[in-house]
């Protein structure tokens, strides 16, 4: 019996050790949520999850490619690729998740066309999300762009703006902070929910199914390979998380697999 509970004892030990930790960054919602959802799975797997929470869009970036992180979730593919391209860095995208549509939301107004001559909208100030902004504007015929389809327009790049909309940019997580002194917000969709708005009802103009902004779990090129880096993007595009996203975010976080 003593020979048997020894064995026991070292299996256990080997078990707890061969238990590899991944740490994630992640926007709290619906990335924190997403992860934590998934994270009983992973460690009947053998990976500890561990989901490290951010309200930023810089530090996570930052910090796997330091390496004090092993990846990070809260990012569309345009936005890496122009951090990658500012900061130097070679982060790469492992698994395309879900899309969470960007949308303008007043507090004063009930539909776009309400807007007055000169009325005051707040954007995302990272170059990604401006333009994204800036095109959803483009699309609903509040102003003209000098190309529609470039993902990187600025406001400089707008060619006509009857009403004459007055734009400033803020950094995006503080843009549901700011609604109620401004006539239109283009806010994020993770940022929005944090703040208890509903895109689907709320939002007075919100992007399509044909985004190209698809959130990606991201790492380094060195670990993107790792057995615990590919269990995680294979957890992520099991079917109960679809069904988690689709019956928790009720279509304002929509699945990308």
């Amino acid at each position: 019996m003593k020979k048997i509970l020894v064995a026991f004892a070292a299996v256990a030990a080997f078990s707890a050790h061969a238990a590899e930790t991944l740490t994630v960054a992640a926007s709290p919602v619906p990335h924190a949520e997403i992860l934590e959802f998934v994270k009983p799975a992973l460690a009947k797997e053998g990976v500890d999850l561990q989901v490290k929470v951010f309200t930023d869009y810089v530090q996570p970036n930052v910090q796997v490619a330091e390496k004090r992180l092993d990846a990070n979730f809260f990012q569309h593919q345009p936005y890496l690729d122009e951090f990658n391209k500012a900061k130097g860095t070679h982060l790469v995208s492992v698994a395309g998740v879900h899309l969470e549509p960007l949308g303008a939301y007043s507090s004063k107004y009930k539909k776009l066309d309400e807007l007055p001559s000169g009325a005051n909208v707040v954007i995302p100030n990272d170059a990604t999300n401006g333009g994204r902004a800036l095109l959803l504007l483009a699309k609903n015929n509040l102003i003209t762009l000098k190309d529609p389809t470039n993902i990187l327009a600025t406001i400089k790049d707008i060619t006509s703006n009857p009403k004459d909309l007055k734009f400033r940019e803020l950094e995006a997580a503080t843009l549901p902070r700011v609604l109620t002194q401004v006539d239109l917000a283009l806010i994020n969709t993770n940022y929005a929910l944090e703040a208890k708005l509903d895109p689907a009802k709320d939002a007075l103009a919100i992007e399509g199914s044909d985004s190209p902004y698809v959130n990606i779990l991201v790492a380094r090129e060195d670990n993107k390979d790792s057995d615990a880096m590919k269990k995680l993007a294979a957890a992520l595009h099991n079917p109960q998380v679809k069904k988690f996203i689709e019956e928790k975010y009720k279509g304002a976080v929509k699945p990308a697999f």
